[in-house]
């Protein structure tokens, strides 16, 4: 049938169902099936075009996820809309047993297709804020998940409640229960949740191969009576994260069981280990363990504890991403451990000698510096990044040690590549910083203070004849306090920009009191662009909002 003949023939159709002549339904299934999509395009074709239309939406393994991440997509409103086209679009459908690999992300979407899945290989994922209390994991799924076990087709076992009871179910029916099948197909586990309560996994992984895990994440309250199946049943991991939280009679991680762990996947690419699943420190141990495939180290804990483990580690000469947050530490766990690591870091990792971006911040409790290859909110997935945070073991670093630790891990920056300054401390900053850092472009700072020679150099300084920030062309101003409603040295510091013969772009935003219109005025003679979202009550003329030229 011909082009044209279809064309005339849909619009008869069309003519007779605008009519109310015959079975509308039948009509309508008739017309579609004329339709070139379902003429033209051989079914195969159309039922993986119907699979990609859910991989898109959904979590899944050959789906996008932003780097570090494994939350869960799930299934949009509407996400199986295509089976109520026509009855041919439906019978290809269900024909495609990849459109049932993943059930959903809720029971209730388990309840709705786990009958249709057949044989095809199981992405078993749930996130149980999402699921409706009143639907359980009752017989029928209980039987189904079982059935998929003996069949050996489930690939990636994705389960995230804070609901244990549910957790423990479904983990049950996970198990294998005879000596056939060994889960041995599943590729990628994640388990646990916050506020999970205590789920116990020992069975599932005693009676579990896993010969082609590659993904193992575990988190909450997790209990496992014996770490040597992990040790000896895992060669293919590429993904590590222990964020567990373990209850008696469960055994802690112990750092021998980890190295075996480690020992064992020589292709582990991503390492992520928080809080209690740090192990104990083994004093004297001089053992080793080779990491030279790791791109992303992520270690949270005790901060004599985390550098014991660190110092164990093989790692390659760079990595993709590295996240150090240690507790309990000294003025001179700071001084004496973080900063010289920092220095090494950096200097062995030469992509680090390009456009920066750094983000630091001093505040009672913490001191943070994380650092990337960007400045303009485009970081790549695959350019370095690293985020160094600790926390006293004191309520509170006094604020001339938060100072001078600034300055200790501040220092190993490549300072002269930093064109992004994203600040928010109660730390002064001394002025030989930023000559240290002379191309900074984009300047946020936070919670500061406007006062006298407010970035500017000291008049009785080395510097006193220098400008401070040279390349300086956006200051962002968030959650500013004039002294005394005195907004003069900002002005001035303008005014000091503005006579080098460069203006620059402007941002007050947040919590920030009444700015007079003559000085909003006198700020725009100033800058090249000014945003002021702060004061509703400014009166009408003297806000203006002008998006930053970044």
């Amino acid at each position: 049938m011909g082009r044209e003949t279809n064309i005339h023939a849909i619009r008869v159709l069309e003519g007779q169902i605008e009519g109310g002549q015959g079975n509308i339904i039948q009509l309508k299934r008739t017309r579609n099936s004329l339709l070139n999509i379902s003429i033209c395009t051989p079914p195969e074709i159309l039922g993986r075009i119907f699979a990609w239309s859910l991989v898109l939406q959904a979590y899944h393994p050959q789906a996008y996820r932003p780097p570090h991440s494994r939350d869960f997509g799930g299934l949009q409103r509407g996400s199986y809309n295509f089976l109520l086209v026509c009855h041919h679009w439906f019978e290809i459908a269900s024909r495609t047993p990849e459109l049932w690999s993943f059930w959903g992300n809720t029971l209730q979407d388990w309840e709705k297709r786990h009958h249709r899945s057949r044989a095809t290989p199981l992405d078993l994922v749930l996130d149980g804020d999402k699921s409706d209390p009143g639907v359980h994991f009752d017989e029928p799924l209980q039987d189904a998940v079982g059935s998929r076990v003996v069949q050996g087709t489930i690939r990636q076992v994705h389960l995230k409640s804070r609901d244990g009871g549910t957790l423990t179910s479904i983990i049950s029916s996970l198990t294998p229960k005879g000596e056939g099948s060994r889960n041995e197909n599943i590729e990628s586990i994640v388990l646990g949740g916050k506020g999970l309560t205590s789920v116990d996994v020992s069975n599932f992984f005693a009676r579990s191969r896993l010969s082609r895990l590659s993904l193992l994440d575990l988190s909450g309250r997790i209990r496992i009576s014996s770490w040597d199946h992990l040790a000896s049943r895992t060669t293919l991991l590429t993904t590590l994260s222990f964020n567990i939280s373990t209850s008696p009679p469960s055994p802690t991680l112990a750092a021998s069981r980890l190295f075996s762990i480690l020992a064992g996947n020589s292709n582990l690419q991503e390492l992520v280990l928080s809080g209690v699943a740090l192990p104990d420190v083994v004093d004297g141990s001089a053992f080793k363990v080779p990491l030279h495939k790791l791109k992303i180290l992520s270690l949270e804990g005790e901060f004599r504890r985390l550098f014991w483990l660190l110092s164990r580690f093989i790692l390659p000469e760079v990595l993709d991403r590295m996240d150090l947050i240690g507790y309990s530490c000294t003025a001179e766990d700071v001084s004496q451990t973080l900063a010289p690591y920092m220095r090494d870091y950096f200097q062995r990792d030469t992509r680090f000698q390009d456009i920066l971006e750094v983000t630091f911040y001093t505040i009672p409790g913490s001191i943070s510096i994380s650092v990337t290859v960007e400045w303009d909110g485009t970081r790549e997935q695959d350019t370095p990044y690293a985020e160094f945070k600790v926390y006293p073991a004191a309520d509170q670093f006094p604020p001339d040690v938060r100072e001078r630790l600034f300055i200790d891990l501040f220092a190993p920056i490549p300072r002269e590549h930093v064109l992004c300054l994203d600040a928010n401390t109660d730390v002064t900053l001394p002025e030989e910083l930023f000559f240290m850092m002379p191309n900074i472009v984009m300047f946020y700072l936070a919670g500061v203070e406007l006062s006298e020679g407010f970035l500017l150099p000291n008049p009785d300084g080395p510097y006193a004849e220098m400008t401070l920030l040279p390349s300086l062309e956006y200051l962002s101003l968030r959650d500013v306090l004039p002294i005394g409603d005195d907004w003069s040295p900002l002005t001035t510091f303008l005014a000091n920009q503005a006579s080098d013969g460069k203006t620059i772009s402007l941002a007050i935003i947040g919590d920030v009191p009444h700015i007079g219109s003559e000085v909003v005025k006198k700020i725009k003679d100033l800058v090249e662009d000014f945003v002021y979202e702060a004061d509703p009550s400014v009166e009408e003329g003297d806000q203006t909002y002008t998006p930053p030229p970044f």
